[in-house]
């Protein structure tokens, strides 16, 4: 097992700790170390020849976890994700490699839309459901099956999620 693995496999599992733990405060703190973890995965992978759309994922996430640890309300978190989301598909766009990439921007803008929604409702965690699924669906493409699992699961746990809010 290579470091970059090992790096991304513990992020991957602190990060799903992180949804199933439900104690807020070692929540936040698990998605914080798990979402380091995570960019330095990208990083790693990026630097060593990977896809540079992993990192740009992981920017986006890391700018949404600053948020939810320093507490930003949402009056300016939302327009700042909505922005930085817009930059960062514009970004993806202009690296334009093919059908994968659409399906990458795709998969960025539905979880910028619901990262960027308040938080606890159904067509929330239908955007990060889908944004996830999409974006697993690139990871294959890819063939990075540390971020296939791990979007498999937060899509899974979204799914969860929508099935508990009903209506």
């Amino acid at each position: 097992m290579d470091l970059r693995f090992a790096v991304g496999l513990i992020g991957s599992v602190i990060l799903v700790a992180g949804v199933i733990i439900p104690a807020l405060r070692w929540k936040d703190l698990l998605f914080a170390t798990g979402n380091a973890c995570m960019f330095t995965y990208a990083l790693i992978g990026y630097l060593t020849g990977g896809s540079i759309f992993f990192l740009i994922l992981q920017i986006y996430i890391a700018l949404s976890t600053l948020c939810m640890l320093l507490k930003v309300p949402d009056a300016y978190d939302t327009p700042l994700l909505i922005i930085a989301g817009v930059g960062l598909v514009a970004w993806s766009l202009s690296l334009f490699e093919g059908y994968s990439t659409a399906l990458f921007v795709i998969g960025l803008a539905m979880l910028g839309i619901g990262f960027a929604m308040n938080g606890g409702t159904r067509r929330r965690e239908i955007f990060l459901m889908l944004g996830s699924a999409v974006i697993a669906v690139f990871s294959y493409l890819m063939k990075d099956w540390v971020f296939v699992g791990l979007n498999m699961a937060f899509a899974f746990f979204s799914f969860l999620n929508i099935l508990r809010k009903g209506k």
